[in-house]
């Protein structure tokens, strides 16, 4: 049983810290050096002189899409859907906001002309998604008539029909900073917000330092920011993820071992897609991995990260990795600091805990 409960991962965070909009330039953030006292207090264009020549940097390089749609019902009635995964034969898997759900059947009647099909709920009849049939390809779709999913706390002047959004300048701003420079493979509902930090500056500072770079592909979902709702956390539902890593990064990561490097994540995305590969040894899959303190890493030994929500799943993983004393330790610091929060706030660079 995990001695730890929920609210052992609650703080206080004065409002004022969750960042509304990204740094002018990717690479100015700030980056706490978290790794080992005395702390210190950085920028993030510095990250390549805190690494070591042979170490390798995996990156999630997942592309996130339009997901968020509007629409009404038969009825007349308001909805928004945010796609949280494309299947096969039209067919997606979204989040539903509306007064009412409508019944399996129903055909709703989409901003941009299109229709979804209600199919039914997703993965099984009491599963908290939905199951719907778009009336054409859902990529496209998705780019032609979506917004960006951002998350809740990121407020925008959007109202809930979507019919009045922000300027088109804030929508090219989130559109272009809200997807990482190496973005390659359409799916996320949610960025990997610790990589949002790297510009082409940044990586070509690594290359020259000798570091090493591979990717593995998580589609993030909009689960990742839904609370944890039970005090013991293992009654906790985890939300499930598509993940793949490629044959060169399964070399790439053999080949960091074998030159005494270390594996750095970028983002927690890439660590529960890197320790859900080691639990199972599947290289492509479905990961429902909820990481906890107590938990063993097999193949993270450096994690790049932002600061998360109170409470959260990714605190959890940051404790689990860093360990719990010091995690509090950090965030204590960062806020006394000023240091901006969540997807578009500033990171802190952590090694894994090697204490009993």
């Amino acid at each position: 049983m995990n001695p730890y409960r929920l609210s052992d991962f609650d703080f206080d965070l004065p409002a004022s810290l969750i960042a509304q909009h990204p740094t002018a330039e990717r690479s100015a953030s700030r980056l706490l050096d978290g790794r080992q006292a005395p702390w210190a207090d950085r920028i993030f264009k510095e990250l390549p002189k805190l690494l070591r020549t042979g170490d390798l940097l995996v990156f999630n390089d997942t592309e996130v899409v339009k997901a968020r749609l509007f629409g009404h019902k038969p009825t007349g009635g308001q909805l928004e859907l945010l796609v949280e995964r494309v299947l096969t034969g039209h067919e997606v898997v979204a989040h539903m906001k509306v007064s009412k759900k409508p019944t399996v059947g129903t055909v709703l009647r989409m901003h941009g002309g299109f229709e979804a099909k209600v199919l039914g709920r997703w993965p099984d009849v009491d599963g908290p998604l939905f199951h719907f049939r778009f009336s054409d390809e859902p990529h496209a779709l998705m780019q032609a008539h979506g917004h960006m999913p951002l998350p809740p706390y990121i407020e925008r002047h959007q109202n809930q029909t979507g019919a009045a959004p922000d300027s088109p300048e804030q929508q090219a701003e989130d559109e272009r900073r809200y997807q990482t420079v190496f973005a390659k493979h359409p799916g996320a509902a949610a960025a990997p917000t610790a990589a949002l930090h790297f510009d082409e500056a940044v990586l070509n500072a690594l290359d020259s330092h000798g570091v090493q770079r591979a990717s593995v592909t998580l589609h993030v979902g909009a689960g990742t920011f839904s609370p944890v709702k039970t005090e013991d956390l293992s009654e906790h539902r985890m939300h499930s993820e598509w993940y793949n890593i490629p044959p060169e990064t399964v070399q790439a990561i053999a080949d960091c071992r074998a030159r005494g490097g270390r594996v750095v994540a970028v983002g927690t995305t890439s660590v529960r897609t890197l320790e859900s590969w080691a639990q199972t040894g599947q290289t492509c899959g479905d990961t429902s991995i909820f990481i906890t303190p107590g938990f063993e890493f097999k193949v993270v030994d450096v994690l790049i990260t932002n600061f998360h929500l109170p409470k959260s799943t990714l605190l959890m993983l940051v404790s689990a990795f860093t360990g719990f004393e010091h995690m509090h330790a950090l965030y204590q610091h960062a806020i006394a600091q000023g240091y901006r929060f969540f997807s578009y706030g500033d990171a802190m660079l952590l090694d894994r805990k090697t204490e009993t």
